[in-house]
């Protein structure tokens, strides 16, 4: 299969000339039975990927160039793919009435607009046609329903590959320890870095005498979170201070003061849950949806090669 080169991509990201740009637009990149598909139409599918690219690897460009040809040659192996399924419907004698697609498509026109005179000015401002968008909403229809037949409908996944997966991967199915813990921040000043030391023992002292934690943390902490009920969350996510002492507490007990260069901290460990693997009911969706798309990828996979083998297809 013959792919777009670094060379013509580094042309492609750094040249702006209107003339080389006119003659990439009118480019063929793939002959597919007997439709073409050009540059332009490529560019076009790419554009959005490829725009994204170009900001996340701002300061990248050699890691830019790499993505932004995969990127290019996978918009152009889809829209290949595309012309395949389309010309298996007009040559394998498939029969599919105007009457259900031209249902289908105002179906879309209602969900998607709202009405035919918001469509018609939608495609205005995007320098379509109705005819233009009629075909494309005619052929994503074939394409969906031919797609289905020879993928979909196909997949089963039984209890036993579920159970299969399940036992072959139940190490990625491990849950660490998790807690929900209250703390009391108390933020140290350049004025006076011994005062958090100091209310914090005043606090712990009150806690002693029948103040709950959640009172104290509720007046004294500087944390933003302090009137929120805590969630389970890993250990990993605090700091390992504070991870050290939740690890020591037992449910309703609270922390010694932890004294950090700039805060002082109180926990209180309201619950834990240890280490444990998620059973197979927790996952079974989980399981099965990956499963489903494994098998979808093998089967369209299995369908394009197959409509490869008979049809004609070219790459420039």
């Amino acid at each position: 299969m013959k792919k777009i080169s670094g060379s013509f991509l580094a042309a492609l990201v750094l040249v702006s000339g209107i003339q080389l740009r006119a003659e990439l637009a009118n480019g063929v990149k793939a002959i597919v039975s007997d439709a073409v598909i050009t540059y332009q139409q490529v560019e076009q599918s790419a554009a959005q990927s490829v725009e994204l690219l170009r900001r996340q690897y701002a300061g990248q460009p050699e890691v830019f160039q790499k993505k932004a040809m995969e990127t290019f040659n996978d918009a152009l192996e889809l829209l290949v793919e595309r012309q395949l399924i389309l010309n298996d419907f007009k040559t394998a004698g498939y029969n599919m009435p105007e009457s259900v697609i031209e249902e289908e498509i105002q179906q879309r026109i209602r969900d998607r607009y709202g009405d035919r005179k918001k469509l018609i000015k939608t495609l205005q401002g995007e320098g379509m046609t109705y005819e233009q968008f009629r075909q494309q909403e005619r052929e994503q229809f074939i394409i969906r329903a031919l797609t289905y037949k020879n993928v979909n409908s196909e997949i089963i996944v039984s209890p036993q590959k579920i159970q299969a997966f399940y036992d072959a991967h139940r190490q990625d199915f491990n849950v660490p320890d998790q807690v929900k813990i209250r703390t009391v921040v108390l933020n140290k000043t350049s004025a006076n870095p011994g005062q958090a030391r100091k209310r914090a023992e005043e606090i712990v002292s009150k806690i002693n005498e029948g103040a709950t934690f959640r009172e104290m943390a509720a007046v004294y902490s500087d944390s933003a979170a302090k009137n929120q009920d805590p969630a389970w969350v890993d250990l990993s996510v605090f700091n390992k201070d504070i991870a050290a002492a939740a690890t020591k507490l037992k449910p309703g007990e609270t922390s010694d003061i932890i004294e950090t260069p700039d805060a002082c901290y109180l926990v209180f460990l309201e619950d834990k849950k240890t280490s444990r693997v998620k059973s197979l009911t927790e996952v079974r969706d989980e399981v099965e949806k990956y499963l489903l798309t494994q098998e979808q990828t093998r089967l369209r996979k299995v369908w394009i090669d197959r409509l490869k083998t008979k049809t004609f297809v070219r790459y420039f």
